[in-house]
């Protein structure tokens, strides 16, 4: 798969699954979509759904799936595989194909996926994908994961959440722009000071970490981890449940 993200959440393995795998509850964390919808199916079939993204306030990118999980594996770990696509001509995925993976792991749950995707556009949707599509979608992946953490570990809902990143956000760049604003008409100091002063805020904006209620990528693995034998589950791909969804 071409993309992995893996966070480490403290709570049951039914609350994530839940949250994960209900639309009205996926939905609310899942940066990347905005509307999430199970469509009609017939009983014992892979279930089908719509999904939605809102580029612009007029905007919108739609697209379908299907998806089978695996609830009671004999390992006490949860799979789910989905295939996806869109026909919408502006969206720059034409089909793609993943997994999630729910590893109970000692007091903490391993809740990962893995996906990777088709771009539309020929050889210059290749390269936007690859320069600026792919690594954000890899980031709004993770930051997404680590909401769902915050919401599962400390009951802070998605909605709050989102409004400490904003809200965090907006310090960080005025914390840069009234520097910057001030410099040219602060006490007389040192030109070499006054120069180091704008850089050194904005290092410091970028560089800090987050606070411990703002949802961050960086807490999310992005690699597959390396494991030793028998040490927990792989993270491997769950190749017969993708294979059932090529028949759908």
């Amino acid at each position: 798969m071409g993309l992995y993200v893996e966070a480490r959440i403290r709570a049951g393995i039914d609350e994530v699954w839940d949250r994960s795998q209900l639309p009205d509850r996926h939905q609310r964390w899942d940066l990347r979509f905005s509307e999430i919808d199970y469509l009609p199916c017939a009983p014992g079939e892979p279930q089908r759904f719509r999904y939605a993204t809102r580029v612009l306030p007029l905007l919108t990118v739609d697209g379908t799936g299907v998806s089978a999980g695996e609830r009671n594996r004999p390992d006490g770990t949860r799979t789910s595989a989905l295939r996806f696509a869109s026909a919408h001509p502006l969206s720059l995925i034409e089909e793609g194909r993943g997994y999630w993976r729910y590893v109970p792991d000692g007091a903490e749950l391993r809740f990962l996926t893995g996906y990777d995707y088709r771009p539309r556009w020929g050889r210059f949707g290749r390269f936007a994908d690859r320069l600026l599509f792919r690594p954000l979608m890899g980031w709004a992946t993770a930051w997404s994961f680590d909401r769902l953490r915050l919401w599962c570990e400390r009951g802070i809902t998605p909605e709050r959440s989102l409004r400490h990143a904003l809200a965090e956000l907006f310090v960080r760049i005025a914390a840069v722009v009234a520097t910057a604003a001030l410099a040219p008409v602060a006490p007389v100091a040192p030109a070499a000071l006054l120069a180091a002063t704008v850089p050194a805020v904005a290092a410091a904006a970028l560089l800090l970490p987050p606070l411990p209620t703002t949802p961050a990528a960086r807490r999310c693995l992005r690699r597959p981890p390396e494991r030793a034998a028998g040490r927990g589950a792989s993270a491997a791909a769950p190749t017969a449940l993708l294979a059932t969804l090529e028949q759908s």
